[in-house]
């Protein structure tokens, strides 16, 4: 009840409010994923606050760094241009939580291949996203691709992963062979980046989160 208590207090009223809190919250030894996911959700999308950090491509959707989390969590930006989406993926032992900004995303969940990997993935479970919803996944839950389906509206999404990392394994749906990856993003801080590394920014901290 204590912690219930806790999380009712923490309402994110801006995003800059939000950044804010979630410093505070990852400043401590032990973070709540429940704690965080009810903080993600608490934040009412605004445009005004987000539009700077918001850069899309033509071609592909593009991941834009907010915040660097003093190296324990990264807090992105996606832009999903139309008929954009990710490739089947993990997220290489991080935390993962979700926020639509703008628009609405299609979310499909999978089981990990076998072995082997040679036959097709087993989908779990897909659900649309709309905005102001919010979403959570690791490694133990599965993996699963994320795709703006619209083809004529853009969609946003608010991204916060703990601990950051640079790199994840994407995965091919009909044999479940697996390829590795390395991760960019498209700008930083509002400004348009080529190819850098987050490493060039805080080194990364193992994660506080913990489930329950």
């Amino acid at each position: 009840m204590e912690q219930l208590v806790q999380t009712e207090m923490w309402k994110a009223r801006s995003l800059e409010e939000l950044v804010r809190i979630l410093h505070r919250l990852f400043a401590e030894d032990k973070v709540s994923v429940e704690e965080v996911q009810a903080l993600m959700e608490s934040y009412e999308s605004n445009p005004d606050e987000w539009l700077q950090y918001a850069q899309f491509d033509q071609y592909r959707y593009t991941r834009n760094l907010v915040d660097n989390g003093n190296g324990k969590f990264n807090l992105m930006i996606l832009c999903w241009g139309e008929g954009h989406g990710s490739s089947i993926h993990d997220h290489t032992d991080s935390h993962c939580f979700m926020k639509i900004l703008q628009g609405n995303l299609k979310e499909t969940l999978f089981e990990w291949p076998e072995k082997k990997g040679n036959g097709e993935m087993t989908k779990k479970s897909e659900r649309v996203l709309r905005e102001n919803q919010c979403a959570y996944i690791n490694d133990s839950i599965g993996l699963h691709r994320v795709e703006n389906i619209s083809h004529t509206e853009t969609a946003v999404s608010l991204h916060l992963y703990s601990p950051p990392f640079d790199s994840c394994n994407t995965f091919d749906q009909r044999t479940g062979h697996k390829h590795k990856v390395k991760m960019t993003f498209y700008s930083q801080f509002g400004e348009r980046t080529h190819c850098v590394s987050r490493r060039q920014h805080a080194a990364q901290q193992p994660s506080a989160l913990s489930t329950g």
